[in-house]
């Protein structure tokens, strides 16, 4: 059994700054690549950034410049650092992964979400 469990989301003014945490825990073997996804309220879900094991990173333009994905692979925990928020960012933040588990399977293993809310 696999669970990512995300933290560190919140109510932020815009212009303000968030850290998201994304931990995997479970019969892990490795992980490959980590994304951020977000859903806005009657929004569908739409891809935030990934990093690669090796560290490859990319980002959707509507983030790009402001946000940026790193990871911890001894902790099997990527971040998503959030700065110069803006309402738009609103959304249910969920991190993904690439999991290879100790009986060798491989699949995509997603965490529950976590609320992201940029008001004053």
């Amino acid at each position: 059994q696999v669970q990512l469990v995300e933290s560190g989301g919140g109510l932020v003014q815009p212009g303000g700054s968030l850290r998201l945490s994304c931990a995997a825990s479970g019969s892990i073997l490795s992980i490959g690549a980590m994304d951020w996804y977000r859903q806005a309220p009657g929004k569908q879900r739409e891809f935030v950034a990934y990093i690669t094991r090796a560290g490859t990173f990319a980002y959707a333009d509507s983030v790009k410049g402001r946000f940026t994905i790193s990871r911890d692979n001894a902790k099997n925990t990527v971040y998503l650092q959030m700065n110069s928020l803006k309402p738009d960012d609103t959304a249910v933040y969920y991190c993904a992964a690439d999991v290879t588990d100790s009986q060798y399977r491989t699949f995509r293993s997603w965490g529950q979400g976590i609320q992201v809310t940029v008001s004053s």
